[in-house]
């Protein structure tokens, strides 16, 4: 018997499988989102399904899709995409929505994101735990598997759609010849990047790209499809050094997520990404509200004002960073996990479109990306740090006490912000016994030693 709350998280279903959950916990949980979907006054007469490569991907999605019909819902079926293809369907067809994928998670995990119609985000507080709640109440009775119902299923291609989409949001016919790296890691945009940037439609797009690792491939026989985690950009980075690449390119395993390094192989933060794009998003729409999150360099939002822009900060995860842009009607948003959101994709994350953005800007200009890079990158950041905490609480107040000084903010986590421009973050994960640090300093010297100030605090 699944028990699903080990499995639903803040924002998205993510679990082993079979270990933690199968395809009956999943046809319950496609039942229960069909549910959630009529009581709470939205709902469609169709859910649009997709999946990624993962060898339980297409049995998971196809029992989610038996529980959706047995409710009376038609299901569209889109079969293998990226995610942000699955929130491309549900926006330009007004659809709520189901994408299977475990992200950049290893082989024997799986999952479900969720969004309703719009690509409008579900999460813990907004539908997630009630589907959780209604499947689990399913699972419980023990009943035989669902009937297929009265929904229909159809399949479309809407690879094409989405590819037209994106090349209509930015132009890259006229940017100087560009040689690109790009590692897939065997995830999804091996599926995607050559509908959007490699077809036969594009010969004249000035592009040179070198593929590593397109083969879609569940099991990540390369590396993981974590780009988060350095030791899996060194074949991109030894790639990019070799091929005298201008930009390396490497996306997570279900797409939503771009990573960048620069024509020396060395990492481009997200943060200095999400500056970038917003500098160009503001030269379109000037004096528009602009998204960062609290870990986010603090040169973002110094740009973003410096550019007409208006900073709005914003809590860590997706869900709150959509909301936020809805709210504020913001033209972009960026994360220091590299996610990035765009009004004109329903405010939803794309990792291709700022991918996109990214090769327009330096194939607009004669400098490299090392060059270009460093308008956007003014202080020294330590990148997420992890650590095992039995009292996350007991901890963040240690660390506050220990630094009065400073100003505090609690919005997420622990924020410690002090009079030379430095600071720090701690915030418990929402499902491990960790607290994650982040650090920033005008200089690596006061960087390390905040750092490991807090460090020692937190271990100790």
């Amino acid at each position: 018997m699944s028990d699903l709350s080990q499995i639903v998280k803040a924002y998205d279903v993510r679990g082993l499988v079979p270990g933690q959950w199968d395809e009956r916990a999943a046809a319950a949980l496609g039942a229960a989102f069909a549910e959630v979907l009529g009581t709470s006054g939205e709902r469609r007469d169709t859910v649009v399904i997709a999946h990624d490569m993962r060898d339980s991907s297409p049995g998971l999605a196809a029992a989610f899709a038996t529980g959706v019909r047995a409710e009376g819902l038609s299901v569209l079926d889109i079969g293998l995409g990226s995610t942000d293809l699955l929130y491309y369907a549900s926006g330009a067809l007004d659809l709520p929505g189901a994408m299977f994928t475990a992200s950049h998670n290893p082989a024997g995990y799986n999952g479900i994101k969720m969004c309703r119609a719009g690509a409008r985000p579900i999460g813990q507080d907004s539908g997630l735990a009630e589907i959780r709640d209604r499947a689990q109440a399913r699972l419980d009775k023990n009943e035989p598997d669902p009937p297929a119902g009265t929904g229909e299923l159809t399949r479309r291609d809407l690879l094409a759609d989405y590819a037209a989409h994106l090349r209509g949001l930015v132009d890259l016919s006229g940017i100087r010849p560009l040689k690109v790296v790009i590692d897939a890691g065997n995830g999804m945009a091996g599926h995607t990047v050559p509908a959007v940037l490699g077809d036969q439609a594009l010969a004249a797009l000035p592009l040179d790209i070198v593929p590593l690792y397109f083969e879609l491939d569940g099991t990540f026989p390369n590396h993981e499809a974590n780009p988060l985690d350095p030791a899996n950009l060194r074949d991109l980075q030894a790639a990019v050094r070799a091929h005298g690449a201008d930009v390396g390119l490497a996306f997570d395993g279900d797409a939503d997520r771009c990573f960048v390094v620069d024509e020396r192989g060395e990492p481009v933060s997200p943060s200095a990404i999400t500056a970038l794009v917003a500098v160009r998003e503001l030269t379109r729409h000037p004096g528009s509200v602009v998204i960062h999150n609290l870990i986010t360099s603090r040169a973002v939002p110094e740009i973003v004002r410096e550019h007409g822009g208006e900073p709005v900060c914003s809590r860590v995860g997706h869900s709150f960073i959509k909301a936020d842009m809805a709210r504020t009607n913001a033209v972009f948003g960026g994360e220091h996990s590299a996610h990035y959101y765009f009004r004109d994709f329903w405010f939803a994350d794309t990792g291709m479109l700022a991918a996109m953005h990214l090769l327009a800007a330096l194939g607009g200009q004669d400098r490299p990306l090392s060059e270009l890079g460093r308008e956007y990158e003014r202080y020294v950041a330590s990148g997420e740090i992890n650590s095992t905490v039995g009292d996350q609480a007991g901890k963040l107040t240690e660390v506050r006490a220990s630094y009065p000084e400073a100003e505090t903010d609690e919005t997420d986590g622990l924020t410690l912000r002090f009079a030379d421009g430095s600071w720090c973050n701690l915030r418990p994960s929402n499902t491990e016994p960790l607290l994650r640090l982040n650090v920033e300093a005008p200089t690596a010297e006061r960087m390390a030693a905040l750092r490991d100030e807090v460090l020692d605090l937190v271990r100790r």
